[in-house]
């Protein structure tokens, strides 16, 4: 690099002396030397002159002095801050301390030994790199930081920034906690809402509901359109990915439901938002190449969680859950659904409907799990239980499905649903 050095005095005699003893350097590039008179000159000259890295000055000076020209110095944004050398009368320890208790780099005394000056220059400049590199690292993590946010919560974002960790970006295998969302009816709104309302809205959305992730230190691995794609223990470890993950899929029906209802107050046909959440071994990393980041993942654990997501539909439910999440997740609280066999598979999967504490401990779900062990063992009186459910609960709609499945003449609590 080529280093920019401002010298501020106002003896006649010094420019010519620098230029002699540094000619060398000055014509091999490695300086470039710049003066000024005082102290007034030279807050001019780094206003022409912003890419100066250090200042030379003296202490006595006409119209501004060497002190009050630190000062200044020293009252600039950081970056902008210059590493400063004061020169001073031999023995002047007053003013050589003041200048050091203002922000002043080093010192140098008259006469000047050419030879100190040139070693303090390197000294100098050497700092002036050292600063540069480390708010060149700071600006590139801040870049990333901005970057990351955009998919990781905050928290994993600056410590994806901070540690530069690209091994958790590579593609790899590993377990997750997966959740999917997707709006009911949302294709009829797009089609019926003004463009400034349906814009207002699904912004408002998904920064409501991306903000419901990032609390629980989620990952958005995908927004598209109105649907939206979490994973957990990705990129970072997170042991109790599934327990966040349930979490999650509580905070964002109350904060989805919350937001429904606010928007058809206002007139606004918003429909429920279904979730479904699966764990398992998944594809996961930057599947974007050099020239896009996608953070994603893939395999099968992906497209159950998503096929839950779509059972809620006929299920009459809005969060639906896999064993495999009701088991890791820590105190689970939840009732059966059944043995569903998702689009593509051909053995059931065991599902849940997760529920709030009070949910869990009401009458009706006692009443609900009775039904369902009947349902479940093939017992005759499985019907009339759930059809008892229905009358005293008929805002239920899981047991409404099952007590319509009896109706029709089927058995057990295996389903393949459409």
């Amino acid at each position: 690099m080529t280093a920019t050095i401002l010298f501020v005095d106002d003896e006649a005699d010094l420019e010519a002396l620098v230029l002699q003893k540094f000619r060398r350097q000055i014509r091999e590039g490695a300086v470039n030397v710049i003066f000024a008179r005082d102290g007034l000159e030279a807050l001019q000259t780094l206003e022409q002159n912003p890419d100066v890295d250090m200042v030379v000055s003296d202490i006595n000076m006409p119209r501004m002095d060497g002190l009050s020209l630190l000062q200044k110095l020293q009252e600039a944004e950081d970056k902008d801050r210059k590493s400063t050398v004061i020169v001073s009368a031999y023995g002047d320890m007053s003013n050589i301390r003041t200048a050091m208790n203002r922000g002043a780099f080093d010192f140098l005394t008259k006469p000047i030994d050419f030879g100190d000056l040139e070693t303090t220059i390197d000294k100098t400049i050497r700092h002036v790199v050292m600063l540069r590199e480390a708010r060149l690292r700071q600006a590139e993590a801040e870049r990333a930081h901005a970057s990351l946010s955009r998919y990781f919560s905050p928290q994993v974002a600056l410590r994806l920034a901070a540690t530069a960790d690209s091994d958790s970006m590579e593609v790899q295998w590993r377990d997750v906690g997966t959740i999917f969302t997707d709006i009911k009816g949302f294709t009829t709104l797009v089609e019926s809402a003004a463009p400034d309302v349906l814009g207002s809205l699904l912004n408002e959305y998904v920064e409501g509901m991306t903000g419901v992730v990032f609390a629980h230190e989620g990952t958005v691995a995908k927004v598209i359109g109105d649907g939206m794609h979490v994973l957990f223990n990705a990129p970072g470890e997170q042991p109790d990915y599934a327990t966040r993950a349930v979490a999650c899929a509580h905070d964002l029906d109350s904060w989805a439901q919350e937001f429904r209802e606010r928007w058809n107050h206002k007139g606004v046909n918003f429909g429920i938002t279904r979730i479904g959440v699966h764990a398992g071994p998944a594809l996961v990393g930057n599947f974007g190449g050099s020239h896009y980041f996608d953070y994603t993942a893939h395999g099968d654990t992906i497209n159950t969680a998503s096929r839950l997501e779509t059972a809620n539909k006929h299920l009459g439910t809005r969060i639906c859950v896999s064993e495999a999440v009701a088991n890791a997740a820590s105190n689970f609280r939840g009732r059966p659904v059944g043995d569903i066999i998702l689009r593509g598979r051909s053995e059931p999967l065991r599902a849940y409907e997760p529920l709030c504490d009070d949910a869990f401990a009401a009458p009706a779900n006692a009443q609900y799990a009775e039904a369902f062990a009947k349902l479940e063992a093939g017992d005759a009186a499985a019907m009339p239980a759930f059809a008892a459910l229905v009358g005293m609960h008929a805002d239920d709609p899981l047991a409404g499905f099952h007590l319509k499945r009896l109706l029709n003449g089927a058995k057990g609590v295996r389903m393949q649903l459409d």
